[in-house]
């Protein structure tokens, strides 16, 4: 292996919640260390983002699949070139890529595995167009070798918040929420929750027409069903045991709408619910699948929900009184792009043949070099 230096990596991220890509120019050191130097939340054009919607819905052809790669994969390089403008060339770019299917089970057909994930964003079109070296399809090796290909991020998490000494969990929420473990007495471990932000941003377009509930207003106004929380808090997702991870397939809107056929009336009451249905699975998490382990001391929240007072209201609520909550900023990691810098550690590690998945994360036989290699 070269000797480990610091390098100048862009990092891509586009979520579940496909509101923009990610973007950020970052600095790994060689103790995987990270500083962002800067992040752009870089908007798909309109027709582009309805297109990749069009996808996640399951009505879309081959033929969209394959035009979006290459179209998805010019939209991740003008990120990029916003960013190399101000700051010039990187040592090379690391793309998550765009999320259109992940299929955890472990579903065989003619006893061949069907476990698998599709990130598309072609990495061609990124390395052609911004003249870079890129490494991208971080999930493909984990998913080869028996993991669930997620969460990721966990490996970033270990690194950054070892050190605290404490028993924390780091709780991601962004369309899909995922909590990483980390203890003074227990390997680190972590799974997805459920739901994050999805049946949220669902139900503000599909009754008030914005995207998100902005700083919690519409939650904030309505009032609880508890019965109809109840009902939703026994899907089965919920009680199976991790390594676990789930995505917009599971949490599909036919599942919303079927959902949403036993819902309260009032439209801020259905926001108000779901933000506390959100936060509520991130507590019962706990109380499931960490408590019976270890003692946590403190919950540090990052991605979207991070912004939403209402969705940070009802998790304190829901948590025991003891343990602490704080953000991502608390620490100096920037709530909104801490993905973005987890995957360009990831694409350090691809760099320099580093082992990058934590098998307790994600169920996978053994440590393996996550990525795959474009050069311009």
């Amino acid at each position: 292996m070269d000797e480990l230096k610091s390098k100048k990596i862009i990092a891509l991220m586009s979520g579940t919640s496909c509101d923009s890509i990610d973007a950020g120019l970052c600095i790994v050191n060689p103790d995987l260390s990270c500083k962002l130097v800067q992040g752009i939340n870089f908007q798909y054009p309109d027709h582009i983002r309805a297109k990749i919607f069009q996808l996640f819905s399951g009505n879309a052809t081959i033929k969209d699949i394959c035009q979006m790669n290459f179209a998805i994969g010019q939209c991740f390089a003008d990120a990029c070139n916003v960013l190399i403008s101000e700051h010039g060339k990187p040592d090379f770019i690391a793309s998550h890529g765009q999320t259109v299917f992940h299929s955890p089970k472990k579903e065989k057909l003619d006893g061949i595995q069907l476990r698998s994930t599709l990130q598309i964003g072609e990495s061609s079109v990124i390395a052609a167009k911004t003249g870079c070296q890129v490494f991208s399809n971080f999930r493909e090796a984990d998913i080869a070798n028996g993991g669930e290909g997620a969460p990721l991020v966990c490996f970033a998490d270990e690194k950054w918040f070892k050190k605290l000494n404490k028993n924390i969990a780091i709780q991601n929420i962004g369309g899909i929420s995922n909590a990483t473990i980390i203890s003074k007495s227990h390997k680190t471990f972590g799974f997805d929750t459920g739901l994050g932000n999805i049946m949220i941003d669902y139900c503000m377009s599909k009754y008030f027409g914005r995207t998100f509930d902005m700083d919690g207003e519409v939650a904030n106004s309505g009032k609880i069903s508890e019965s109809w929380m109840d009902c939703l808090l026994q899907d089965d997702y919920y009680f199976k045991e991790p390594p676990k991870t789930t995505g917009r397939e599971y949490f599909s809107p036919m599942y919303i709408e079927t959902a949403l056929r036993f819902a309260p009336k009032a439209p801020e009451d259905i926001i108000a619910t779901v933000t506390a249905l959100t936060a509520k699975t991130i507590a019962q998490a706990y109380e499931r699948f960490v408590y019976p382990e270890i003692e946590l001391e403190e919950v540090i929240v990052g991605g979207g929900g991070a912004y939403n007072p209402a969705l940070m209201k009802f998790l304190r609520h829901y948590l025991p009184k003891h343990i602490n909550l704080k953000s991502h900023e608390d620490y100096g990691i920037s709530n909104n792009f801490k993905e973005v810098m987890a995957f360009a550690v990831l694409g350090y590690c691809s760099y320099y043949g580093i082992p990058s998945n934590l098998p307790e994360c994600t169920g996978a036989k053994k440590r393996v070099v996550l990525g795959k290699m474009t050069n311009c």
